[in-house]
């Protein structure tokens, strides 16, 4: 297995804090992590870079063809971890997500996670994981053919 490398471009540890969270989350989730995952702060918006992110199985169905059900695949994991991984952010940065939002491409093996951020010193502003994507089971069921 390849060493897992993270950046911290923008604001040190907190940006390596969410890199890493990221990783450990989709590692716990998928059996297998990104290699590199680079974080960027910037105001109300967070956004994390992931590559070579495709488990050995994810890869074979794409040598198959079939990338259309790895994303579907991809997207019911991230409906999924969705509130592991705002939890993280939140818990990270002292600030409450208001909307996540999450995608993933093939070639080049990359995806990306974004979290938008309730202003600083603003109230609860609702719950980012909630509207952020369909439910597990509506996830799965949307992705079979």
């Amino acid at each position: 297995m390849a060493s897992i490398q993270t950046e911290a471009p923008v604001a040190g540890s907190k940006a390596a804090a969410i890199s890493n969270h990221v990783v450990r989350t989709m590692s716990e989730y998928t059996g297998r992590g990104p290699t590199k995952a680079r974080t960027y702060l910037n105001d109300d918006v967070v956004t994390v870079v992931l590559q070579c992110t495709l488990t050995k199985g994810e890869r074979s169905l794409v040598s198959d063809d079939l990338d259309e059900l790895v994303l579907s695949m991809r997207k019911a994991f991230q409906s999924t971890m969705r509130h592991d991984l705002i939890g993280g952010i939140e818990e990270i940065l002292g600030r409450k997500v208001t909307a996540f939002m999450s995608d993933n491409h093939i070639e080049p093996d990359v995806a990306v996670e974004v979290f938008l951020l309730a202003p600083a010193g603003a109230g609860p502003q609702g719950d980012g994981a909630r509207g952020a994507g369909k439910t597990p089971g509506q996830a799965i069921a949307s992705a079979v053919p």
